[in-house]
């Protein structure tokens, strides 16, 4: 079943889009401490996520742009603004579309469907999801999850896609031009120094799962991920 998660503080209305959305067969959840919206986004792993503009605290531009830091999974904003700005910032922002309030529930659903179909598959529960697997370090990459020796770890987008091109390069070494040219798609602006950080950083995430110099540098060349059985 997919999950569907409403990130709205007003209960009139999240409840109004609970009650329609599990008509249709899917799983809600609510955001209660707006505090929390990325903790309870990387609880959850929803399908899909509605959100409002104005929150306490942090506005819904500010809690795209850190879901889009995780997941590309489809985010609707639903928002009183009607300005054209707005819709301009929530797409700029990292939004798939905008629903403004008053709303028809109907023009919500059919919204949600198109979103989800567009991301996962014409028949979305009936699609295997994808994944990768070497020497028993798993990674799905549609889920931004890396799991190894029954411990699992939340990725970044680019961290997720480093970690897929070393995957599939092994054990041959990934070029640093090749994922440059996967993750950024103008590297003109991107310096020498950007990679090593996005590197370093799937190196923790390996480190956090129990892989200890899980990448190797080849210089002047690229990456490499290391053998993870042990040698006897």
């Amino acid at each position: 079943m997919q999950t569907i998660m409403i990130v709205e503080d007003d209960p009139k209305i999240s409840k109004l889009l609970q009650d329609y959305i599990e008509k249709y067969g899917y799983q809600v959840s609510f955001i209660t401490d707006f505090e929390r919206v990325m903790e309870v986004f990387q609880e959850t792993k929803p399908d899909l996520v509605l959100l409002d503009i104005n929150l306490p605290s942090y506005d819904g531009f500010y809690w795209c742009r850190q879901i889009r830091t995780a997941s590309t999974c489809p985010v609707i904003f639903i928002s009183a603004r009607t300005g054209e700005m707005d819709q301009v910032m929530a797409l700029e922002n990292g939004g798939d579309d905008f629903i403004t309030k008053p709303f028809s529930a109907e023009i919500v659903m059919a919204k949600i469907r198109s979103q989800l179909r567009r991301a996962y598959g014409e028949y979305a529960q009936d699609v295997k999801e994808r994944f990768l697997e070497i020497e028993g370090l798993k990674l799905l990459p549609e889920r931004l999850e890396l799991t190894f020796s029954g411990k699992d770890t939340f990725l970044s987008k680019k961290e997720a896609d480093i970690m897929e091109t070393l995957m599939n390069r092994y054990p041959r070494v990934a070029g640093r031009e090749d994922l440059l040219e996967k993750l950024w798609d103008d590297q003109t602006y991107v310096d020498e120094n950007t990679l090593n950080v996005n590197i370093t950083r799937v190196r923790k995430k390996l480190q956090s799962v129990g892989i200890e110099d899980g990448v190797e540098t080849v210089r002047g060349v690229g990456y490499r991920l290391k053998s993870l059985l042990k040698e006897e």
